[in-house]
């Protein structure tokens, strides 16, 4: 991530109003949250861990246990119950 100096884009009272906070130092500006992206969305690890979510549920629908689930998926038990009961209030998304 690079930088800009606030000199040379901020207007004169913007910037004196900064360094009554901070002077000489590095801050971040955070983006709008209306411009912030979701989780995983840019990596596609959110379609990625819907998809697997989705087998989990059907293939506990088919009698798997949640042992073997665990095992199968390297992921504790507690987290195939947790992704089984948010699957089960939230049904797969159908593909068009």
């Amino acid at each position: 991530m690079s930088y800009k100096r606030a000199d040379e884009i901020l207007p004169e009272n913007i910037l004196e109003i900064l360094q009554t906070y901070v002077s000489g130092e590095a801050i971040y500006v955070p983006k709008k949250k209306e411009c912030r992206k979701r989780w995983g969305s840019s990596t596609g690890v959110n379609e990625m861990l819907r998809i697997r979510n989705e087998q989990i549920l059907e293939q506990h629908r088919e009698g798997a246990s949640t042992k073997e689930l665990a095992l199968k998926y390297y992921l504790t038990e507690k987290s195939i119950q947790r992704i089984l009961r948010e699957m089960k209030i939230r049904p797969p998304i159908e593909q068009f």
